[in-house]
């Protein structure tokens, strides 16, 4: 009895802070209400658009935009698949994305670890030189990439397989671009895991290796999926990068943005207009799957990023 008298005043007083809280934060919770509905539609609408035109006739979409079609045509989809190419170019962009964010989680996630748990002589240089790379934009930086490409490209042996026109050009530009945001996020995550289960697997003889593939990796699966869902859709939406450095005659090696740009270019003023809007809805597609299978995993782990 004695408990539960003292917890009615303590009760009294959270409902008292929390009506307080409610009459400060009302208006600010209803703007920021609003705020995200607008957000929501600019997002939104325009997909939805996209989606809708895909299976629309040229005269439908231009005619009355935002009606239903009378007939849907999948054969846009067919078209843009098949004689603009886009699945080649998608499977390019499977390939060149997939080594890109493997690459990038690897090496980017080791640098973070040892930038975050080890200490040596110039490590804050390290990071901050690591860190630096995100005050550039990759638009300052596509003339050095195109001449560093190319001379890459003139090594012996492995030249014609990192040079212009090459996957693994692409791939090693994509990694070094993706590296900046990978390290600054990861390191920040790995110094809030504990230390002790890393010293206890030093003592029963671990090497460092061991202790970062199978201790600290595992511990750090939020952030690991988190930053590589952020670099799978920044790498597979990237269009300057691969524009100079796939410009070659031949396009099969192109990726899905640049098909894409070209199915709206290659005709003039006679563009396939349903047949780009069916390309682009398969661009977006496999995102929004990625997005919406792998959402409790982002928010999980940028949760508990901000709460560590």
């Amino acid at each position: 009895m004695t408990s539960q008298a003292g917890s009615q005043p303590v009760a009294l007083a959270r409902s008292a802070a929390r009506e307080r809280r409610r009459r400060v934060l009302g208006p600010l919770a209803g703007l920021s209400h609003a705020a995200l509905l607008v957000w929501t539609a600019l997002v939104v609408v325009p997909i939805a658009w996209t989606f809708l035109a895909s299976v629309k006739t040229e005269d439908e979409i231009f005619g009355s935009a935002w009606s239903l079609p009378a007939v849907p045509r999948w054969d846009n989809w067919a078209r843009a698949w098949e004689q603009a190419h886009v699945g080649r170019y998608m499977l390019n962009s499977v390939v060149v994305v997939g080594l890109g964010t493997a690459g990038t989680m690897l090496l980017g996630s080791m640098a973070a670890y040892v930038l975050a748990r080890y200490r040596f002589r110039g490590d804050r240089a390290v990071y901050l030189l690591f860190v630096s790379g995100l005050a550039f934009p990759v638009y300052l930086a596509l003339t050095p990439l195109f001449f560093v490409v190319r001379t890459m490209g003139s090594l012996p042996v492995i030249g014609p397989l990192i040079g212009l026109d090459s996957y693994g050009g692409l791939v090693l530009v994509y990694i070094a671009y993706s590296l900046p945001f990978t390290v600054f996020f990861l390191s920040a995550f790995f110094r809030t895991l504990p230390g002790a289960v890393a010293e206890a697997a030093f003592v029963d003889g671990a090497s460092h290796a061991r202790v970062f593939f199978q201790i600290m990796l595992p511990l750090a699966r939020p952030g690991i999926v988190s930053i590589t869902i952020f670099n799978v859709l920044g790498q597979w939406n990237q269009y300057q990068i691969p524009l100079v450095l796939l410009s070659g005659q031949s396009k099969d090696k192109w990726v899905l943005t640049q098909g894409i740009a070209d199915i709206s270019t290659a005709a003039g003023y006679d563009a396939d207009w349903a047949a780009l809007f069916a390309a682009l809805s398969m661009a977006i597609l496999p995102m929004l799957v990625v997005y919406t299978i792998f959402q409790r995993q982002i928010q999980a782990g940028l949760t508990a990023g901000a709460l560590k």
